[in-house]
Parts: structure tokens; sequence; C-alpha cells
């Protein structure tokens, strides 16, 4: 049975390995307050409310 001549490194191994597993893009959903698209379990960062709560006083122009 062949045995390797020199250690595979973890970062060799898990390099290898990453290009399997892609990471998908993050969920973006619409802001229920501006209708703005924000990432999800996030505050805005147009209107600054996250549940319907003004969490970030946002200056209006």
């Amino acid at each position: 049975m062949g045995n390797p001549t020199r250690k595979t490194f973890r970062a060799r191994r898990d390099s290898r390995r990453a290009q399997t597993m892609k990471t998908s893009i993050p969920g973006i959903v619409e802001c229920p307050q501006c209708h703005d698209m924000k990432l999800s379990h996030r505050v805005c960062k147009n209107c600054g409310y996250y549940k319907g709560i003004e969490v970030v006083a946002i200056a209006q122009e």
C-alpha cells in the first residue's frame, strides 16, 4: 500500500475542499418601512428601522 511521502498541510487540504462548498449569496429582503433592499436580520441603512422600531436615527434631507 502506498503512503504519502510528504505531509498534506491543513491549508492545502482545506483550500482543495473549499471548491465544492461555495457560499451562497446573503439573504437580501425588502425593508417593510421604506421598501429598499437590505440584508435580513439587520438594521436598514436607508431608514434605520429594524422589526418596526427605529433603532438608528437617520437625518432626513
